[in-house]
């Protein structure tokens, strides 16, 4: 065999020795203990639709919250100290946001996901048929304070 064979064959024979190797180990069942007396309820889960961060401070509150709103019912105009991580877990939503002199306008459905960064000045208002369903978690409350501020009508957004 000359050499350029022999290297062919040495390679064919390292690269089954490390699949048979993959295979093995593979097989072998994980060393990691199972959780006990451990029970975990997916609340919401939801495709993310927006873009940007959320910034997070050391000692500042993490709150999680279910809201319900019926057909034609609003959240009225408000912000977060920390932010929204919002899922729409049943129903559609559409966000009025004021920024600057202008509104912006985005409608939700079911399964989708979002963000409010700290200070976006909203108004979610149900524009479906059924009651809509969140599980929003807001990061950066303050300790004992609210994931809530309300805030005044901007005007941008009219019949809003």
């Amino acid at each position: 065999m000359n050499i350029h064979a022999r290297r062919v064959m040495r390679l064919a024979v390292v690269t089954l020795a490390l699949g048979g190797l993959l295979v093995a180990v593979n097989a072998v069942p994980g060393a990691a203990t199972p959780p006990a007396g451990l029970t975990s309820q997916v609340l919401g889960r939801g495709t993310y639709m927006s873009d940007g961060t959320l910034p997070l401070e050391q000692g500042e509150e993490i709150v999680v919250s279910r809201i319900t709103v019926v057909p034609g019912g609003s959240s009225g105009w408000h912000s977060h100290p920390g932010g929204a991580i919002v899922v729409l877990q049943q129903g559609e939503l559409t966000i009025y946001r004021s920024v600057g002199n202008h509104c912006d306008i985005t409608t939700y459905t079911q399964g989708q996901s979002f963000i409010e960064r700290p200070g976006d000045v909203v108004d979610a208002v149900n524009t479906g048929s059924i009651n809509f369903i969140l599980f929003v978690t807001f990061p950066g409350v303050p300790v004992g304070g609210s994931s809530r501020i309300d805030q005044p009508n901007p005007g941008t957004c009219p019949g809003v």
